[in-house]
């Protein structure tokens, strides 16, 4: 049987540190992985659930967007996707009694652990204006509720509709439509605060937002670059990918401020030599680069392959055929100054070239990157010099070469597909238009933090978030806070209780609903959804577990019946959808290019491939028609005296937001969160004793301070003048304005914090 949750609040005074762990998974993966199942699910649920995850007849882990492939083992999956599907498979659940016990007050004040811990949703909950808790509500009363607030806006402007990447493509494209019938294109979602820099560098330099590999290039690179990434935490089934390719002869290269465990040595839990033998030594050569200082190495390694005489060190061949902009690239990085160079990187001259010599002996190259490239404020900029370093050579288009950044949650990239997504190209309009017989909103809406802004300014009333925890994801937590609480009308999509249904406007709902464990019944029989992974890979999903309550609605159903009450004469028949999601998909494959024949291929065993033009034909579909080599400039961060950079991080017992338990096994943290990690060196350098108590302060240019407060310092390998501390604790440090060119999205990777003694 399943442990009950926790009937008490946990501090840190449980917090121990020790060591770092040189390697990843092994035995302690497995056996982390298993007790948190047993934990959650009891012995007979962990067997049955698990071993339909990642299955082609199963179900896809709502973890992260790593491909499974053909090649697929019967535990087919990680030890933090062990944690995901037992999270929301849980036995324990929150009931009308939890609320009636629990004021939102004090539901505030919780933790977001221990709001994790209490358990599935069960019914819908409304708080009314004036009262301090939540109560049960119809599901008739709540839709009629929402769809009277909508509709009493002043315009569908007025109204904000988040979406969380665990959305299935038949629930995203569905709320797209949903919202844009409303009226607006206010579509924020959490691609804005993780790979939106990826996605504008991508659309501007190679024509199309995604990657463009798949998981078979990994057996062909010769060389892989992990820049700004920790696999063993975040993606763990990667590792499995790079130990394939370095069996295969590749050489990996990890850039990264922080060792990390998992790119030193993998003991591989799925084969015997990786619970008894020392496990493989990924990555050859490890670059610890000072946070921001990506743009700069790779401008580098730019310029010395322009100098270089080596053969082959210059493609110009595919750079004839294929690119536009050459020559103010060249002139540009051949103008690169190096004591800026070896400034903002933190690194010799001498390692930079060692890392050139394997980019000179590789003929396919792959360039992996996650979240801590993407928020920067030259983030962009950073992904267009990669995309630069890979044209040089002609490898973007090329089996085993590519570039691949690494999408977080598990559908994210398919909600973006699905049409979720704030600035919609008039095409997909077009399409959607000629599909639905109406005429779509045109003026673009907000992202995620012009959504803060629109709704702490009054200029948004209602805020609709399917699935995730917005409080926690976003930046800046007063404000953002604040801002929800001055809405009219705040109601979450979800599956568990979390800290946004804490921080809520006049009224507010919770929309309990399905998970992806758990058999969707409609009106024309079982259904089955489908996601998108992080290389373009669409497959079905399929739910085996009895819903946790008779009383939830599967996503689609909540949209599908939201639509009908707030659009009663639109003309499209929601009904249809909700009783047969292949009329959803009869329609997607009308509306988005890629899905002909949707209902067809998605039931082919292990899914399809979305078309990818710059991997498939070396064609790209940008405004000149080639792939565009672009002039970055390069400006070094300089961080005053006394201050560190920081970086928000996770720990290994989470995932995005949700907070499995308080260990950081890797890290050598136990039993608590608020820890900052630093170089011993800047330790004694600001006069500061390992394991000293510190507020943690951020400084930005509008002069508000910004505190974490009671932090515990840790002696830490991370890069000279650089800190890290786990978020969401930290978000409270990143100021709502601060953020990347281009894309938009928060800063997280760069705040300029000082430590100060904690206050008592």
């Amino acid at each position: 049987m399943s442990r009950k949750p926790p009937t008490g609040d946990f501090d840190d005074a449980g917090l121990e540190v020790s060591e770092p762990k040189t390697w990843a998974a092994g035995m302690p993966g497995v056996t982390a992985a298993l007790r948190h199942s047993y934990e959650q699910m009891g012995v007979r649920r962990t067997a049955l659930t698990l071993l339909r995850v990642n299955q082609k007849d199963g179900f896809d882990c709502p973890g992260c967007a790593w491909p499974e492939g053909d090649r697929r083992h019967v535990a087919e999956f990680c030890e933090n996707g062990a944690k995901a599907v037992a999270e929301e498979a849980t036995t324990r659940r929150v009931t009308r009694e939890f609320f009636a016990r629990h004021t939102v007050a004090e539901l505030a004040e919780k933790s977001d652990h221990w709001l994790g811990q209490q358990g599935r949703l069960t019914e819908p909950m409304l708080k009314r204006a004036g009262s301090e808790h939540y109560e049960p509500v119809s599901w008739d009363e709540a839709f009629g509720l929402l769809a009277a607030e909508l509709n009493a806006l002043d315009s569908p402007d007025e109204a904000v509709f988040y979406t969380s990447g665990r959305t299935s493509n038949e629930a995203a494209f569905a709320y797209q439509l949903f919202v844009r019938a409303f009226g607006t294109n206010n579509l924020p979602d959490c691609s804005n605060m993780c790979h939106e820099s990826s996605g504008s560098a991508l659309s501007e330099t190679i024509g199309i937002g995604k990657g463009t590999v798949l998981l078979d290039d990994f057996d062909r690179a010769d060389l892989i670059f992990v820049v700004g990434q920790n696999p063993g935490t975040n993606h763990p089934r990667m590792l499995a990918a790079l130990e394939r390719a370095k069996k295969k002869g590749a050489r990996i290269v990890a850039v990264n401020p922080l060792p990390e465990a998992g790119l030193m040595r993998f003991k591989n839990p799925q084969r015997p030599s990786g619970i008894t033998g020392q496990g493989s030594v990924l990555a050859d050569r490890f670059l610890q680069i000072r946070l921001n200082g990506d743009l700069a190495l790779f401008q580098a390694l730019n310029r010395m392959l322009l100098e270089s005489d080596a053969p082959g060190a210059v493609d110009r061949a595919f750079i004839d055929a294929h690119t536009h902009g050459f020559e103010a690239f060249e002139k540009h990085v051949l103008a690169l100054d190096w004591d800026d160079v070896l400034e903002a990187t933190g690194l010799t001259r001498g390692e930079i070239a060692a890392a050139l010599d394997d980019v000179l002996r590789a003929e396919r190259i792959i360039v992996c990157w996650a979240m801590g490239l993407t928020q920067h404020r030259n983030s962009v900029p950073t992904i267009r010099e990669i995309v630069n370093f890979l044209l040089l050579r002609g490898n973007i288009g090329r089996p085993g070469a590519g570039v691949c950044p690494v999408r977080g949650h598990s559908n994210v990239q398919g909600d973006r597909t699905m049409g979720i997504w704030e600035r919609p190209k008039p095409e997909f309009l077009d399409a959607l238009a000629a599909e639905f017989r109406f005429e779509p909103p045109r003026e673009h809406g907000v992202d995620t933090v012009e959504a803060i802004r629109a709704m702490r300014d009054g200029r948004a009333k209602v805020f609709l978030g399917m699935g995730g925890n917005f409080v926690r994801a976003t930046p800046d937590s007063a404000v953002t806070e604040a801002a929800l609480r001055n809405c009219r009308l705040t109601a979450h999509v979800s599956t568990k209780l979390n800290r946004s249904h804490a921080e809520t406007g006049e009224l507010a709902l919770i929309l309990p609903t399905l998970g992806r464990t758990e058999r969707d019944e409609q009106e024309s029989g079982p259904q089955f959804v489908s996601v998108e992974d992080s290389m373009g890979m669409v497959h079905a999903s399929r739910g085996r577990l009895a819903p946790a309550s008779p009383r939830l609605l599967s996503e689609v159903s909540i949209v599908c019946r939201l639509a009908k009450a707030a659009l009663p004469g639109s003309g499209i028949d929601w009904d249809a959808m909700e009783r047969d999601y292949d009329v959803i998909r009869d329609h997607i494959s009308r509306v988005v290019p890629g899905f002909d024949r949707y209902n067809e291929r998605i039931r082919e065993p292990g899914g399809f491939t979305l078309p990818n033009p710059p991997r498939d034909e070396r064609r790209f579909p940008t405004a000149t028609g080639r792939a565009n080599l672009t002039v970055n400039e390069l400006e070094v961060l300089r961080v005053p005296e006394g201050r560190l950079l920081l970086q928000t991080v996770r720990s290994h017992d989470q995932y995005n937001t949700t907070v499995y338990g308080l260990d950081d096994r890797y890290r050598g943290v136990k039993a608590g969160r608020r820890v900052v990690f630093v170089n011993p060196a800047d330790l004694s350098r600001l006069g500061l004793e390992d394991g000293a108590m510190v507020d943690l302060v951020s400084e930005w240019k509008d002069g508000v301070e910004r505190r974490a407060p009671s932090f515990r310092a840790v002696a830490y390998p991370t890069a000279p003048g650089c800190a890290a501390a786990y978020f969401p604790e930290t978000n409270v440090l990143v100021p709502l304005d601060s953020t990347a060119e281009v894309s938009n999205t928060p800063t997280s990777k760069s705040v300029v914090v000082r430590l100060e003694p904690a206050r008592p």
